[in-house]
């Protein structure tokens, strides 16, 4: 065994114990896993910076590998930042948001950068705004509005508050949302850029719509699913049930209409109802209310109808590490915004049972997703 030699001030040297050494080595991993862990969030303010600067759209639009300076150029940094450039896109190139390659022409990349270049990677792809499936309008789940309820998360479990949110801010957040416009409307466009994903799903799932002639996207927010769907299958009547605020304004197509109402109180009639995403923002009594709404909505189908739920659904034994991880960082944030959680599939079975349904079908979809189809 090699063991670690040091000088003291004394100028003695000393061999460290192999016992006291494997008990320092543990306890330095446990420190940085500890340090690595407090400051991740770090990770997520840096990838916010660089969507807020526009970073992809700038590697997007370069049409090949950017230098380090071609990167500070084309954002009017001024030069004394470049360093700081430079040491943003080493953390960003660490976490996977981009790579780096040799610089197409010469030059050097500054700031250490050497002859390296800047590319995207799948992740940061995703933040291109040309790109169909641009997810940027999701980066608005990092607002302060929905950071400042952590702060209050240890005085939220000794409290009485529904959630940290609530405690944070004195309102649900529902309500929270509807009062502040601007909030409400990164939100929908978050929801939206989300939705607008599905378009993979959707075209892949065709048999899950056969048979169907109407259909109900409830809580559909302004209408990316419902629009998907109503382009994919034309002869099928779309209808978008969101709060009046939202939809209050938006124009329908021929096969696409948007009612304003309440999913607690009424769901319009359909052959089947379509949920994304809705009942991890409730409580298990509150989606038991809204499923049996479904289950009156498509009634007049009889055994032809069904609930599809687009939805997460936790399988910690079966799916791998980073997914679950993303999985249980929603169901945190469920839990401290809106009283919701992530299920597990018999957590998904007891409220269809509850909710009066005979039978369900998982299918996982790619990622984070499942579609649930249920049945009468």
């Amino acid at each position: 065994m090699v063991r670690d030699t040091f000088v003291g001030s004394d100028g003695i040297c000393d061999v460290l114990d192999p016992i006291q050494e494997q008990k320092a080595t543990g306890l330095f991993q446990a420190q940085t896993h500890l340090y690595g862990q407090m400051f991740n969030y770090l990770n997520s303010m840096s990838l916010m910076c660089a969507a807020q600067l526009g970073i992809p759209d700038i590697i997007h639009n370069h049409g090949r590998p950017v230098t380090l300076p071609e990167l500070v150029s084309a954002l009017h940094i001024p030069p004394n930042k470049t360093s700081c450039m430079y040491r943003l896109m080493r953390m960003l190139v660490h976490s996977g948001f981009f790579a780096t390659t040799e610089a197409v022409t010469g030059g050097g990349g500054g700031g250490g950068g050497g002859g390296e270049a800047y590319v995207l990677t799948p992740p940061s792809q995703l933040l291109v705004k040309d790109n169909t499936n641009c997810l940027s309008p999701f980066l608005s789940l990092i607002n302060p509005a929905f950071v400042t309820p952590w702060h209050s998360l240890g005085d939220w479990f000794r409290g009485s508050e529904p959630t940290a949110f609530q405690q944070a801010y004195g309102m649900a957040f529902w309500d929270y949302n509807t009062q502040n416009p601007e909030l409400n409307s990164l939100f929908n466009a978050a929801m939206a850029c989300d939705s607008q994903m599905m378009n993979f799903v959707i075209k892949d799932s065709k048999p899950i719509f056969e048979g169907l002639d109407s259909i109900v996207d409830v809580g559909g927010g302004t209408g990316s699913l419902a629009r998907i769907i109503s382009e994919t299958f034309p002869h099928m009547n779309c209808t978008v049930l969101e709060i009046p605020q939202v939809v209050s304004s938006l124009e329908g197509t021929e096969n696409l209409k948007y009612v304003g109402g309440d999913m607690f109180q009424h769901i319009p009639s359909a052959d089947a109802v379509i949920l994304k995403l809705i009942f991890h923002g409730w409580s298990d009594e509150d989606c038991v209310k809204i499923l049996k709404k479904c289950k009156e909505a498509i009634s007049s189908k009889g055994k032809g109808g069904k609930v599809i739920i687009v939805d997460v659904v936790i399988n910690e034994k079966k799916d791998e590490h980073e997914l679950t991880e993303t999985k249980l960082l929603f169901d945190m944030l469920m839990m401290v915004v809106a009283a919701g959680k992530e299920r597990s599939v018999e957590e998904w079975e007891r409220l269809f049972l509850e909710a009066g349904f005979s039978h369900y079908k998982i299918t996982s979809l790619f990622g984070l997703r499942s579609l649930i189809e249920v049945y009468p």
